[in-house]
Protein backbone atom coordinates (compact mmCIF):
# COMPACT_ATOMS: atom_id res chain seq x y z
CA UNK A 1 0.00 0.00 0.00
CA UNK A 2 2.93 2.42 1.13
CA UNK A 3 4.52 1.67 -2.60
CA UNK A 4 1.09 2.57 -4.23
CA UNK A 5 0.81 6.27 -1.92
CA UNK A 6 4.88 7.22 -3.05
CA UNK A 7 3.84 6.27 -6.67
CA UNK A 8 0.92 8.71 -6.87
CA UNK A 9 3.25 11.49 -5.12
CA UNK A 10 5.61 11.01 -7.62
CA UNK A 11 3.46 11.15 -10.15
CA UNK A 12 1.98 14.54 -8.99
CA UNK A 13 5.15 16.38 -8.96
CA UNK A 14 6.07 14.74 -12.67
CA UNK A 15 3.24 16.73 -13.44
CA UNK A 16 3.55 19.44 -11.67
CA UNK A 17 7.56 19.60 -12.86
CA UNK A 18 6.04 18.77 -16.95
CA UNK A 19 3.77 21.85 -16.18
CA UNK A 20 6.53 24.29 -15.08
CA UNK A 21 8.61 23.39 -17.99
CA UNK A 22 5.44 23.69 -20.57
CA UNK A 23 4.82 27.24 -19.25
CA UNK A 24 8.36 28.59 -18.43
CA UNK A 25 9.16 28.14 -21.56
CA UNK A 26 6.25 30.22 -22.87
CA UNK A 27 6.96 33.03 -20.68
CA UNK A 28 10.21 33.13 -22.48
CA UNK A 29 8.37 33.10 -25.54
CA UNK A 30 6.07 36.37 -24.31
CA UNK A 31 9.53 38.04 -22.87
CA UNK A 32 11.21 37.98 -26.56
CA UNK A 33 7.95 38.91 -28.30
CA UNK A 34 8.12 41.99 -25.59
CA UNK A 35 11.72 43.05 -26.46
CA UNK A 36 9.73 44.32 -29.53
CA UNK A 37 7.47 46.24 -28.23
CA UNK A 38 7.94 50.27 -27.76
CA UNK A 39 8.34 51.65 -24.89
CA UNK A 40 6.76 51.99 -21.59
CA UNK A 41 4.67 48.73 -22.60
CA UNK A 42 8.22 46.57 -23.25
CA UNK A 43 9.19 47.27 -19.67
CA UNK A 44 5.54 47.37 -18.35
CA UNK A 45 5.54 43.55 -19.95
CA UNK A 46 9.30 42.57 -19.69
CA UNK A 47 8.69 43.36 -15.34
CA UNK A 48 5.31 41.17 -14.86
CA UNK A 49 7.39 38.63 -17.11
CA UNK A 50 10.61 38.29 -15.00
CA UNK A 51 8.01 38.47 -12.17
CA UNK A 52 6.06 35.46 -13.69
CA UNK A 53 8.90 33.28 -14.99
CA UNK A 54 10.96 33.77 -11.03
CA UNK A 55 7.73 32.69 -8.84
CA UNK A 56 7.10 29.50 -11.75
CA UNK A 57 10.87 28.52 -11.70
CA UNK A 58 11.36 28.58 -7.64
CA UNK A 59 7.53 27.82 -6.40
CA UNK A 60 6.67 25.41 -8.91
CA UNK A 61 8.81 23.91 -10.98
CA UNK A 62 12.22 23.21 -9.27
CA UNK A 63 10.06 22.02 -6.30
CA UNK A 64 8.14 19.87 -8.40
CA UNK A 65 11.79 18.01 -9.90
CA UNK A 66 13.10 18.11 -6.85
CA UNK A 67 9.49 15.97 -5.63
CA UNK A 68 9.79 13.74 -8.11
CA UNK A 69 12.64 12.87 -7.66
CA UNK A 70 12.89 12.24 -4.13
CA UNK A 71 9.55 10.04 -4.64
CA UNK A 72 11.41 8.02 -7.49
CA UNK A 73 14.32 7.50 -5.23
CA UNK A 74 12.50 6.25 -3.06
CA UNK A 75 9.81 3.70 -5.33
CA UNK A 76 13.58 2.30 -6.38
CA UNK A 77 14.18 2.09 -2.88
CA UNK A 78 11.01 0.27 -2.10
CA UNK A 79 11.81 -2.08 -5.67
CA UNK A 80 15.01 -2.12 -6.53
CA UNK A 81 14.22 -4.74 -9.17
CA UNK A 82 12.49 -2.11 -11.17
CA UNK A 83 16.91 -0.49 -12.12
CA UNK A 84 17.21 -4.35 -13.57
CA UNK A 85 14.38 -3.60 -16.34
CA UNK A 86 15.48 -2.37 -19.63
CA UNK A 87 13.03 -0.25 -20.16
CA UNK A 88 13.53 2.06 -16.94
CA UNK A 89 17.10 2.59 -17.64
CA UNK A 90 15.97 4.07 -20.68
CA UNK A 91 13.24 5.64 -18.95
CA UNK A 92 16.52 7.18 -16.33
CA UNK A 93 18.78 8.38 -19.53
CA UNK A 94 15.11 9.97 -20.48
CA UNK A 95 15.22 11.54 -17.01
CA UNK A 96 18.75 12.92 -17.66
CA UNK A 97 17.84 14.30 -20.78
CA UNK A 98 14.67 15.84 -19.19
CA UNK A 99 17.48 17.46 -16.40
CA UNK A 100 20.27 18.94 -18.53
CA UNK A 101 16.75 20.72 -20.32
CA UNK A 102 15.87 21.93 -17.12
CA UNK A 103 19.62 23.33 -16.74
CA UNK A 104 19.34 25.03 -20.00
CA UNK A 105 16.11 26.44 -19.33
CA UNK A 106 17.42 27.70 -15.99
CA UNK A 107 20.53 28.67 -17.55
CA UNK A 108 17.94 31.09 -20.11
CA UNK A 109 15.86 32.25 -17.17
CA UNK A 110 18.77 33.95 -15.74
CA UNK A 111 19.72 35.55 -18.41
CA UNK A 112 16.00 36.79 -18.94
CA UNK A 113 15.94 38.06 -15.05
CA UNK A 114 18.93 40.13 -16.26
CA UNK A 115 17.23 41.00 -19.54
CA UNK A 116 19.49 39.60 -21.77
CA UNK A 117 17.46 38.29 -24.39
CA UNK A 118 19.58 36.17 -26.77
CA UNK A 119 16.93 34.15 -28.32
CA UNK A 120 14.22 34.20 -30.66
CA UNK A 121 10.51 33.78 -29.60
CA UNK A 122 10.44 30.85 -32.49
CA UNK A 123 13.33 29.18 -31.31
CA UNK A 124 12.02 29.10 -27.85
CA UNK A 125 8.36 27.69 -29.22
CA UNK A 126 10.70 25.25 -31.00
CA UNK A 127 12.78 24.63 -27.56
CA UNK A 128 9.27 24.27 -26.18
CA UNK A 129 8.85 20.57 -28.15
CA UNK A 130 12.34 19.12 -25.91
CA UNK A 131 9.88 18.93 -23.06
CA UNK A 132 7.17 17.17 -25.29
CA UNK A 133 9.15 15.02 -27.03
CA UNK A 134 10.65 13.65 -23.58
CA UNK A 135 7.19 13.27 -21.81
CA UNK A 136 6.43 11.27 -24.80
CA UNK A 137 9.07 8.81 -24.29
CA UNK A 138 8.74 8.80 -20.36
CA UNK A 139 4.78 7.49 -20.72
CA UNK A 140 5.15 5.25 -23.59
CA UNK A 141 8.03 3.86 -21.69
CA UNK A 142 6.37 3.50 -18.27
CA UNK A 143 3.26 1.89 -20.01
CA UNK A 144 4.36 0.04 -22.32
CA UNK A 145 7.14 -1.61 -20.22
CA UNK A 146 9.18 -1.87 -23.41
CA UNK A 147 12.50 -0.69 -24.16
CA UNK A 148 11.97 -0.59 -27.94
CA UNK A 149 8.20 0.16 -28.29
CA UNK A 150 8.57 3.46 -27.52
CA UNK A 151 10.32 4.71 -30.29
CA UNK A 152 6.98 4.51 -32.00
CA UNK A 153 5.64 6.69 -29.58
CA UNK A 154 8.49 9.37 -30.23
CA UNK A 155 7.86 8.90 -33.82
CA UNK A 156 4.44 10.03 -33.35
CA UNK A 157 5.69 13.12 -31.65
CA UNK A 158 8.03 14.04 -34.25
CA UNK A 159 5.25 13.99 -36.48
CA UNK A 160 2.82 15.80 -34.63
CA UNK A 161 5.84 18.30 -33.94
CA UNK A 162 6.56 18.75 -37.81
CA UNK A 163 2.48 19.29 -38.16
CA UNK A 164 2.36 21.99 -35.36
CA UNK A 165 5.65 23.66 -36.55
CA UNK A 166 3.90 23.93 -40.62
CA UNK A 167 0.90 25.39 -38.71
CA UNK A 168 2.89 27.80 -36.69
CA UNK A 169 4.61 29.05 -39.97
CA UNK A 170 1.03 29.11 -41.70
CA UNK A 171 -0.40 31.20 -38.84
CA UNK A 172 2.89 33.55 -39.09
CA UNK A 173 2.61 33.87 -42.73
CA UNK A 174 -1.27 34.81 -42.21
CA UNK A 175 -0.65 37.05 -39.36
CA UNK A 176 1.86 39.28 -41.17
CA UNK A 177 -0.22 39.41 -43.93
CA UNK A 178 -2.85 41.03 -42.05
CA UNK A 179 -0.16 43.81 -40.92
Amino acid sequence: MEYNYIKALHLIFVITWFAGLFYIVRLFVYHAEAKQKPQPEQDILIKQYQLMQYRLWYIITWPGAVLASVFAFYLLYLNPSLLDQSWMQVKLAFVFLLYLYQLKCHQIFKQLQNNEVKYSSNFFRIWNEGATIILFAVVFLVILKSAINWVFGVIGIFVFSALIMLGFKLYKRIREKKE
